[in-house]
């Protein structure tokens, strides 16, 4: 796979390890002829450790074969996230570094969620391009505003703060994309 097809939550092979891609920072060049350079940050699944390399667009990195199975979100607790297999009904705990930033998204007894098993072990955790949660703080609605308007800050169920119309209200649900964190659209 190259760089430039490179995107979070993939699984490569560095130094014949598996690691999940965290986040990736495109530099497009300003001067002719200049490359598009690729900051990756990568997860160590078997490590732990963060690592940070830079590559080319056209730079071929192995893609690890994994398995995908659905899983249900069932619960958490201080040390783990607990997950069901949707089929064997085999639970599986992960630690809160494992997932990252997917942890934000997840609501008990979420479906639609796969896990990619490596030699039998999950090593990433895959969750929908998009969720639905509720707003559970912001500035009163405004009279007259409209879906075209200004937007201002609400806090949602899972602690985030984004910007969402000026219509909205505490109660309402919205639906947020999970790879940019952004309003997509009123949901419920």
């Amino acid at each position: 796979m190259k760089a430039s097809q490179l995107k979070k939550g993939n699984v490569v092979s560095i130094n014949g390890a598996p690691h999940r891609v965290s986040s990736i920072d495109v530099s497009s060049p300003t001067a002719r002829g200049g490359n598009t350079i690729y900051r990756v940050k990568f997860y160590g699944v078997t490590t732990g450790q963060n690592i940070d390399q830079s590559f080319k667009s056209n730079d071929i990195l192995e893609e690890m074969i994994l398995d995908r199975k659905a899983i249900t979100f069932l619960y958490s607790d201080p040390e783990n996230y607990h997950f069901m297999d949707s089929e064997s009904f085999e639970q599986y705990a992960l630690t809160p570094d494992q997932i990252e930033e997917q942890r934000d998204y997840l609501v008990e007894n979420m479906e639609g969620l796969f896990a990619l098993l490596l030699n039998g072990e999950i090593v990433a955790i895959e969750i929908p391009a998009a969720v639905d949660l509720e707003i559970m703080e912001t500035a009163p609605m405004i009279k007259g505003a409209t879906a075209t308007s200004r937007s201002k800050p609400a806090t949602l169920s899972n602690g985030h703060v984004v910007q969402v119309p000026e219509y909205m209200a505490p109660g309402d649900w919205v639906r947020i994309n999970t790879e940019t964190g952004k309003f997509m659209a009123r949901s419920k």
